[in-house]
């Protein structure tokens, strides 16, 4: 190995911790500041180790019972999302791929478009739609905004991995007989499972992380998710800092380590209709 291969490689690890610390840094100060103590918190110089004495903030913080309920509905929303998003990204991006129809550009381009439309701008339609279904404080009616607010996106990476695959391999399958939803499931599938891994992240993150939809829809405190009721605790005479720090720790874990298991088929998921074959 040459001296300018070995700095190379140097500068490379180097590079990599200083990205990983910018990563893990904000995990890390929530930490700190959950096991801090008030004086700690507003002394002129901060804390920069956790305090093993604080760790009684995060049994006080699931005592109730609150955050327990907040992260099991924050998990049934975007599980529920993820499953509605892919069921129907599934068919419909088969349908752009393989089928021609007229408006099939129209149809691409207004899932492109919804893509370009902020959350809040959809808010005030969803209201007044979900309130003449009864779908307004349901888990149900958040799950299908979630669902159509992440479907195109969805879609669109499925019919780029599908557009990736050779169409004689369909075109054998219909010679032996196989119907299109036969050669849907049993060919198109297996070959576009890391898109499916990666669009399930997608629709998972959006809906364990989505706020404006969730504050809007939901009334009931025991049926909010953990993003709405985080910020329930900030209150107008003070705010339990260590506590808010705590429940949040907890929320942002179960996705930092789910995220770490998937990352591989994200990358290879997005990854997989960029060049057709």
């Amino acid at each position: 190995m040459t001296r300018s291969t070995t700095l190379g490689l140097v500068l490379r690890v180097i590079g990599v911790l200083i990205a990983l610390g910018i990563a893990v840094f904000p995990l890390y100060w929530m930490l700190v500041t959950a096991l801090s103590s008030n004086a700690d918190l507003f002394a002129s110089s901060p804390r920069l180790i956790p305090d093993p004495g604080q760790i009684g903030v995060f049994g006080t913080a699931l005592a109730d019972g609150k955050a327990i309920g907040w992260l099991v509905n924050s998990l049934i929303i975007a599980t529920g999302t993820m499953i509605v998003s892919i069921g129907l990204g599934i068919p419909l991006g088969y349908a752009l791929s393989r089928f021609s129809f007229r408006g099939k550009v129209i149809v691409t381009i207004v899932l492109l478009f919804t893509q370009m439309l902020p959350e809040a701008l959809m808010v005030v339609p969803l209201f007044s739609l979900f309130r003449r279904f009864g779908l307004l404080d349901s888990l149900a009616g958040l799950i299908l905004a979630n669902s159509a607010f992440v479907l195109p996106i969805v879609a669109l990476i499925l019919k780029g991995a599908i557009d990736g695959i050779p169409r004689e391999l369909e075109e054998a399958a219909r010679v032996d007989g196989a119907l299109p939803l036969g050669i849907l499931l049993r060919i198109n599938l297996p070959l576009i499972a890391p898109s499916i891994a990666a669009t399930a992240v997608i629709a998972f993150f959006h809906a364990w992380n989505e706020y404006v939809f969730a504050v809007t829809f939901i009334f009931t405190p025991g049926i909010q998710p953990a993003s709405v009721g985080i910020a329930n605790f900030i209150g107008e005479l003070g705010t339990p800092i260590q506590t808010v720090m705590a429940v949040a720790l907890m929320f942002t874990l179960p996705a930092v380590v789910f995220y770490l298991f998937a990352q591989k088929y994200v990358v290879g998921g997005m990854t997989a209709g960029a060049v057709k074959g």
